[in-house]
């Protein structure tokens, strides 16, 4: 038996003796069948998200099929090997709970088995980023391969793909618009395909900027689930994977202060989803790199939307594939980006973006033209979110952007339900709708349900919009002047814990700004009687509770991010 630590010689089970370990292992190596040759290769593990409760993962079979043939060709062993797979519609409260589970699930796997680099497929919203968070904390050599995004495909005339149409439609119903049959309709087909989310929701943010961070290969973002170029795509992953055994570069190396904020430019320009700020700033921290919300309204006020995709433009992700995808974007970018950051490749993203590439004008604006002249996403401060909120500014109505409005509150989801719809609701349209304990601390645990519906006797009247806040999350499939990520949470015993029925509530984003326009003394008052919810005390959710972070941090544990001390980006 040889010596050296690649393939089966790595993290040897402890039995106090290595060598009894490495032939017990290789015994039971010999009942898969593998041939001698195969064993003394190097591996290539590949964490899997395959499940039934995971329709945007149903090409997951296929595409590690594909990883397996590149690592082969490429002299290595291909293990693949089952984690938490989340499914966004498919868990309850919310799959944001279960994404700090996967994560170290994924890094635990990673480091407790024998493998010497690791492909991470995946592609549903909490996915990938849990991926990349337990593979900055394992650091070792990765490579990023998600799924893609579904096919918005015509129906009577109409493209339709999941989920900005179902939005959509779903407002038309509760506003009268669409009939039960219709509306029963329109479900069977928003969602034809396998693949995540057509428009540049979450996943497809997260596709773009784990590319932009370099974790995963160049072009690959948008890549269709169905198309070919995915299963090549695969291929590749995989023998890169293998080129990165004892070269890297590892996480370490690519996720860098520098290469964040490369992320960060990116996000902007797609005018993406308002989830992956807490996503980067989960990966970034894995790494000790701390993602400051000041800096983030800089860059947006100098980032222009430069994508013309749903929810806020016409396209789908289709489109942006086709023409010229990551590529373009960045050589739009190209003055605003670092040059020197690492990717997989092995080459700096500066290499990458040496020459112009084909673009279609109609779906990727240039610089001097662009879909919007700054960023989609702006951070607000103030005496309502004192450690800052987010908005997305390129889904919302400029018009409600100043102004002050009357709070109509609701305390948690279950009082949303009820008397969202109440005939007897007392509601305008200029009030703000708020709602409250619904954030990470929450026993909702953060929820997408930051979108509250218009009451349906002002969405009856053809009111299409209003100012809402909240300390949950919305889909980045969503539209809407929506002030969501409210820090600290009600449940914290934030600030908008202490709102009421009736109160004043400023909005101004020109200056950053959310205010509760209420005095001190009163808000004394009400803290004082403000009582905690009673903390779970078994299990998951238990650890959950006393470890989460606030949104600022990433809404990770505190015991998981970086150790080395904070590198601001």
């Amino acid at each position: 038996m040889a010596d050296d630590d690649h393939g089966y010689r790595r993290n040897l089970t402890n039995y106090g003796d290595q060598r009894f370990a490495l032939y017990l292992r290789r015994s039971f190596v010999q009942s898969t069948g593998l041939s001698r040759e195969l064993m003394e290769r190097p591996i290539v593990g590949i964490a899997r998200t395959d499940s039934g409760f995971n329709n945007c993962h149903r090409g997951v079979p296929e595409l590690v099929e594909a990883v397996k043939r590149g690592v082969l060709a490429a002299g290595g062993l291909p293990l693949d090997f089952p984690t938490i797979s989340l499914g966004e519609v498919f868990l309850s409260p919310t799959s944001l709970m279960f994404r700090n589970l996967m994560a170290m699930d994924t890094e635990e796997m990673i480091g407790g088995q024998p493998m010497d680099a690791v492909v991470l497929v995946g592609g549903c919203d909490k996915t990938v980023p849990a991926q990349l968070m337990g593979a900055a904390s394992a650091d070792m050599p990765a490579i990023q391969l998600v799924t893609g995004p579904m096919l918005a495909l015509s129906f009577r005339g109409e493209r339709l793909g999941a989920c900005t149409d179902c939005r959509r439609f779903w407002a038309k119903y509760r506003a009268g618009e669409v009939d039960d049959e219709g509306i029963d309709t329109i479900e069977g087909n928003l969602a034809t395909t396998a693949g995540t989310c057509a428009v540049m929701g979450t996943a497809s943010t997260r596709a773009c900027i784990a590319e932009a961070l370099g974790m995963s290969l160049p072009n690959t973002a948008a890549i269709p689930a169905v198309h070919a170029d995915r299963i090549r795509a695969a291929e590749a992953s995989g023998r890169r994977a293998v080129a990165m055994i004892g070269k890297g570069p590892r996480p370490s190396e690519i996720i860098t202060p520098r290469s964040v904020e490369n992320a960060l430019r990116v996000l902007l320009a797609i005018g993406g989803s308002t989830n992956a700020i807490i996503h980067l700033t989960a990966i970034a921290g894995r790494r000790g790199i701390d993602i400051s919300l000041h800096r983030l309204n800089e860059m947006s006020d100098e980032t222009p939307v430069l994508v013309d995709l749903k929810p806020t433009g016409a396209y789908y992700m289709a489109d942006f594939h086709a023409a010229g995808g990551m590529d373009a974007l960045l050589w739009e970018l190209r003055d605003l980006l670092h040059h020197d950051c690492m990717t997989v490749t092995g080459e700096t993203i500066g290499a990458r973006i040496r020459e112009p590439v084909f673009v279609d004008r109609a779906v990727i604006r240039s610089r001097d033209q662009p879909f919007d002249p700054v960023g989609g996403l702006v951070a607000l401060f103030g005496s309502l979110a004192p450690d800052g909120a987010i908005l997305k500014r390129s889904a919302a109505d400029s018009r409600l952007f100043e102004r002050e409005g009357r709070a109509v509150v609701f305390d948690s989801l279950e009082d949303l339900a009820a008397r969202i719809d109440d005939p007897a609701l007392d509601v305008t349209a200029d009030d703000f709708l708020v709602l409250q304990n619904a954030g990470p601390v929450s026993p909702s645990g953060m929820p997408e349900a930051g979108y509250l519906p218009i009451p349906k006797k002002l969405a009856q009247a053809g009111v299409k919009d209003m100012v809402r806040i909240s300390d949950a999350r919305m889909s980045g499939t969503a539209y809407g002047t929506v002030v969501l990520h409210v820090s600290p949470d009600a449940a914290s015993a934030g600030p908008l814990a202490l709102v009421r029925n009736g109160d004043r509530l400023r909005l101004s984003v020109a200056q950053r700004r959310i205010d509760l326009l209420v005095d001190t003394a009163e808000l004394d008052r009400r803290r004082a009687g403000w009582r905690p919810h009673p903390k779970p005390t078994r299990g998951y959710r238990h650890l959950y509770a006393n470890h989460v972070l606030q949104a600022q941090h990433g809404c990770d544990f505190d015991f998981l991010r970086g150790v080395d001390g904070p590198k601001a980006v």
